[in-house]
């Protein structure tokens, strides 16, 4: 292997393991952020994926589990105890029978409002370790 070789493997190396420990500071704010709003996670993402389907205010169960990348029963119970708190509630749909939609409640939304105020703030970290990951020349 070339010097140079070397130099652009070791400059990737580095972009790669600066993005995988700003991706878990990211991570790790918003588990903490989230606790502090007394839900979990997991909670905050199915309230942020409630309103993160393109022209509506709801989302199924099924593009939750998508979003979420896990399995619909798993969401099923995620959405049963984000019922159970007061954050949302399933609605049957109108359109097909088959399909629940849910929906955030007034505290769900206070909730997503204050924690994604937060998030944008730490987004420009991330978003410097992605750009410096993927500008590193793949080519030896």
């Amino acid at each position: 292997m070339s010097q140079k070789t070397n130099s652009i493997e070791k400059q990737r190396y580095e972009a790669l393991s600066t993005f995988r420990y700003k991706l878990r500071c990211f991570l790790r704010f918003s588990e903490d952020a989230a606790r502090e709003e007394d839900i979990t996670a997991l909670q905050y993402q199915l309230l942020l994926h409630t309103q993160g389907i393109p022209g509506r205010q709801w989302a199924s169960i099924s593009e939750i589990a998508e979003l979420l990348q896990t399995q619909v029963h798993g969401v099923v119970a995620l959405v049963t105890r984000c019922e159970e708190a007061g954050l949302v509630e399933r609605r049957p749909s109108e359109q097909d029978r088959r399909q629940v939609e849910v929906h955030l409640l007034p505290p769900g939304r206070r909730k997503l409002v204050r924690l994604a105020a937060q998030h944008a703030s730490q987004l420009s970290a991330l978003v410097d370790a992605v750009t410096l990951a993927s500008s590193i020349d793949e080519k030896p």
